[in-house]
């Protein structure tokens, strides 16, 4: 065998065909980055619909939009609402369902995985803060990630805050990335660099998060880490479930530091 085999061979082969999902990879692709902008334009005009029913002014409605946690959970609850419902319709029109992208029926040893990764994430990411800070002594890890919640009091608040950052996320982002995403990417590629590029991704979207700080590299390092065991408990498992199992709990963290126990 070739020294070529060989490596294609090592970074694991490319999904069966039988497996590998109905639609061009080019398409499926392109589809996701229009659906992640487009639901958050549709979403955000959507939510303009109730100032300007009130009529209220262009500072009104600044500050509804920016500090009102109803209106950040309106605009989270929409455009997850309507992420979904496209990959619905993508999948339909393929005469497939959410089971060939890793939606299927959850086994009791899904969630059970997922937390077992939980402490294995919490290290690598740790290491691999701790080897960029020393090759990259300029790498901000204190710099603050803007996720939209800025005065969050009461049990209403608190309750849409959670639904907001630990449910939603957590379950159409993995839908949409971990398993449309690198569905599509590994029927032409090994799986691991679909897992790399899925995680590149991932990681990228979330530079703009930094705000007026500037990009938020490290968030990009954070979400990119967790991609990749996002990926591995994926392949791991055959689904999904341990994928969102791990992704809420590492939310649910972030929830419990900012928002109950009020850790900066």
């Amino acid at each position: 065998m070739s020294n070529a085999s060989s490596k294609t061979a090592a970074a694991g082969p490319a999904v069966p065909a039988t497996l590998a999902v109905p639609w061009k990879p080019w398409l499926g692709v392109v589809f996701v980055f229009f659906v992640y902008y487009a639901s958050q334009v549709v979403a955000g005009n959507l939510l303009l619909l109730y100032p300007t029913l009130r009529h209220w002014s262009a500072k009104q409605t600044d500050q509804w939009v920016n500090n009102s946690v109803g209106a950040q959970f309106v605009f989270i609850l929409l455009a997850e609402a309507l992420t979904v419902g496209a990959i619905y319709w993508f999948l339909r029109h393929y005469r497939v369902g959410f089971g060939r992208i890793g939606l299927k029926r959850p086994r009791w040893s899904d969630p059970l995985y997922g937390l077992l990764a939980v402490p294995a994430y919490y290290l690598i990411y740790l290491i691999s803060v701790a080897v960029v800070s020393h090759f990259v002594p300029a790498l901000n890890v204190n710099q603050q990630q803007q996720i939209g919640f800025n005065d969050v009091h009461g049990s209403w608040p608190l309750i849409m805050t959670f639904v907001s950052l630990v449910v939603l996320p957590p379950l159409v982002e993995e839908i949409m990335v971990r398993g449309f995403l690198y569905g599509t990417l590994k029927k032409i590629m090994p799986v691991v660099y679909a897992a790399v590029l899925t995680s590149l991704l991932f990681a990228a979207a979330h530079l703009p998060e930094g705000g007026h700080g500037g990009p938020l590299y490290i968030a990009a390092l954070d979400t990119f880490i967790l991609s990749l065991v996002l990926v591995y408990l994926r392949e791991l498992t055959g689904n999904l479930w341990a994928s969102i199992t791990l992704h809420a709990v590492k939310n649910g963290v972030a929830f419990l530091s900012l928002f109950v126990f009020h850790i900066k």
